[in-house]
């Protein structure tokens, strides 16, 4: 087990093979030596069996020893790249572990964020990767790094001063205007407004929220799907609360995006330097879209499509959606990012969330989903690529 063991994890999961035991071992391990990269491992196997609070502690102990770790060797020749992450759970930074999996990459991580500055020195280094996703916690160590980078003598991708206008709020600013693209607008809001609004002692406008029913809530700062519902009327919202105990939220009105069959596809696709790929299609029955899931395992049509998406999407997807596409690219400028979104009755590109951090990754079932692997690996070539262009000072678009 080493440090650029999360696809090989990750692969392990999701396939359903049980990877405590690397936990017993690795304890073990440390309470004989505890070095730095041990715990670094110790946590990310604790962030995998859904121990987040040790993995935490982990983490912590591991950057209180020393702030940078090495992910890769490629050999004498390879590409030397430095990525920059801050401590969080697997949400907190792009999966590059997965995406340059196998990759000719010298691969060095440095950890910034409270009590862990800009280090006096580097390793060595062709270019640097900031891999830390958008989050308000984020915010000022992207701003510091924004400064500290303007001054890098080597290339910098996903530059840090446009990683926070990927939030939900900003996001719909950023990209209303965009043609062919619809986006609805999302509001922060806290628990005591929406405690009014399930009581009926005010209204959606009274409370500055631009919505009608059904409108969609979520906690801030969480992802997945998780916490996320429609509300359909205030008793709704009555019920939400009661389950779910953030303070501050997200609300945005529902934009209804069944296909014709009355079944919801939900796409994930990725801009590298512009140029997009489809990660993966969910279909469900459900507008609430996870993936994989029962329904894509169960229906062995539904796998056909998304294989046929894939297979054609430049010339049907991205042919149809080619301006907005491009105008997305044009406005967040960031080298490597995605968004989950669906098509609209209309025609138009539904954007539903904006992240540079989205886990994309090589490890579903290949007897299952055979058409996968191959599509992942166009992607993380074309990231590959996209390092060697900088490097050598082109750029692809």
């Amino acid at each position: 087990m080493n440090s650029f063991g999360l696809s090989q994890l990750l692969r392990q999961s999701l396939q359903g093979q049980d990877i405590t035991h690397y936990r017993t071992e690795l304890l073990q391990k440390a309470s004989q030596s505890p070095d730095a990269q041990t715990l670094l491992d110790l946590s990310l196997i604790m962030q995998m069996t859904f121990q987040n609070e040790q993995a935490a502690a982990l983490l912590d102990a591991a950057l209180s020893l020393q702030q940078t770790f090495n992910l890769a060797r490629g050999g004498k020749d390879a590409l030397r790249l430095l990525v920059v992450k801050t401590p969080g759970d697997l949400t907190a930074n792009t999966p590059i572990e997965c995406i340059l999996e196998n990759a000719p990459v010298n691969m060095d991580v440095v950890y910034v964020g409270p009590g862990l500055p800009w280090p006096a020195t580097l390793p060595p280094h062709d270019l640097i990767f900031v891999a830390i996703g958008e989050a308000d916690t984020h915010t000022a160590i992207l701003s510091q790094l924004a400064e500290v980078l303007a001054h890098s003598p080597t290339p910098v991708l996903n530059k840090p001063q446009y990683i926070p206008q990927l939030s939900r709020s900003a996001a719909f600013d950023l990209l209303h205007t965009v043609p062919g693209l619809q986006m609805a607008q999302t509001y922060r809001t806290d628990r005591p407004t929406l405690q009014k609004l399930a009581a009926g002692q005010t209204t959606l406008d009274a409370a500055g929220l631009n919505l009608v029913y059904p409108f969609i809530v979520r906690p801030l700062g969480l992802h997945g799907g998780i916490g996320l519902c429609k509300i359909e009327k205030p008793e709704d919202l009555s019920a939400y609360l009661a389950q779910v105990e953030a303070e501050l939220f997200f609300v945005a009105n529902f934009i209804n995006y069944a296909s014709d069959d009355g079944l919801f596809r939900k796409y994930r696709v990725v801009l590298v330097e512009g140029k997009a790929y489809l990660a993966h299609m969910g279909i469900s029955s459900h507008w609430m879209v996870h993936y994989p899931y029962r329904e894509m395992k169960e229906f062995a049509s539904r796998r056909m499509e998304e294989a046929q998406a894939m297979l054609h999407f430049d010339q049907a997807f991205g042919q149809r959606h080619a301006v907005a596409l491009r105008g997305i690219y044009d406005a967040v400028k960031l080298d490597y990012f995605g968004f989950d979104c669906a098509e609209t009755a209309d025609g138009d590109l539904l954007i539903f969330e904006l992240s540079n951090a989205l886990i994309i990754h090589a490890c579903d079932d290949e007897a299952m989903f055979p058409y996968k692997i191959p599509q992942m690996h166009k992607i993380f070539s074309a990231f590959y690529a996209m390092l060697q262009n900088r490097v050598a000072g082109r750029t692809a678009v």
